[in-house]
């Protein structure tokens, strides 16, 4: 039997709607190809960063139709299927590729439920753990997002998803919602060098949400490597015996018990170093510095 890679059990579960998941996941967005279009450039790596995944503990997947399009939500139901029976695979919907690759809105009601479909069918199961109402830059929490949230409701009554979570929204757009129904999950943008939405993370420890930040170690890029090789996260990894990578994603899980992380990767070498992120203690001087640090 696989073991659990050491360190990923140390920072316990959270609640992700009726199930318990660990609080280290595995976003599979990476695992697509170049500009997250396409066939991932070495196929059989990719389907074993799944397996060293669920083998070294993942219990909580994030993904999305739109991913390549359909790419990793393939690779996932090739490599995985049949699911463990605790893994909680999320998804989110209000986005579609064309042809060509650019990322298009799809998100009038009867697409979102048309993109849960899409999900449900190519990922091979009838239910999804939860999905996520992903917004667009510059919406606003109005009449629009009253019917888009409906849309994600009606999917849940009829049981096709069990939870429903939000993406890239405001705190004025959390409000609205758990007004209208329970919100299992938020996930948002959220990293060292980016703490703008500190005051989403805030509202939903206080209400017992799950709050799943996206590009925890930045986007993808330079800006990823500009936050790796910042000389406060470099200088606090050597001396608390980690790498920057692990720091960072220490630091996330730190900050409240309801942070979920779903750091993605396309190698198994990557994927091991931010299971153990789990490993690292840090202490107040760590703590402080890097929370200073960001942009609020």
């Amino acid at each position: 039997m696989p073991q659990p890679v050491p360190g990923i059990e140390r920072p316990g579960s959270f609640a992700l709607g009726a199930r318990q998941v660990r609080r280290i996941g595995y976003g599979a967005m990476q695992l697509a190809g170049d500009g997250v279009f396409g066939p991932p450039r070495d196929r059989d790596e990719a389907l074993r960063v799944l397996r060293a995944a669920v083998d070294g503990g993942v219990n909580h997947i994030d993904t999305a139709q739109f991913y390549g399009p359909g790419v990793v939500n393939e690779l996932i139901r090739e490599e995985l299927y049949p699911y463990p029976s605790d893994l909680a695979i999320v998804s989110k919907v209000a986005a579609r590729r064309d042809a060509v690759g650019r990322v298009l809105p799809y998100d009038e009601p009867h697409q979102l439920r048309a993109g849960i479909e899409e999900n449900l069918t190519t990922l091979g199961v009838d239910r999804l753990a939860a999905v996520n109402l992903r917004l667009m830059d510059g919406a606003v929490p109005d009449r629009r997002f009253d019917a888009q949230l409906a849309a994600l409701i009606r999917a849940r009554e009829e049981g096709l998803i069990e939870g429903v979570g939000l993406s890239n929204v405001s705190q004025r757009h959390l409000l609205r919602a758990v007004d209208q129904t329970p919100i299992v999950c938020v996930q948002n943008l959220f990293n060292v060098a980016d703490q703008r939405s500190f005051d989403v993370l805030q509202e939903c420890t206080g209400r017992g949400i799950a709050f799943v930040p996206f590009c925890p170690l930045g986007a993808p890029g330079p800006a990823r490597a500009r936050i790796l090789a910042s000389p406060l996260l470099t200088t606090h990894a050597a001396r608390l015996a980690a790498t920057p990578a692990q720091l960072a994603l220490a630091w996330l899980l730190d900050l409240a018990p309801n942070v979920l992380l779903i750091a993605g990767t396309k190698t198994r070498e990557h994927l091991a170093e931010n299971l153990r992120a789990g490993r690292v203690e840090l202490d107040d001087t760590a703590r402080q510095e890097l929370t200073r640090a960001g942009v609020r």
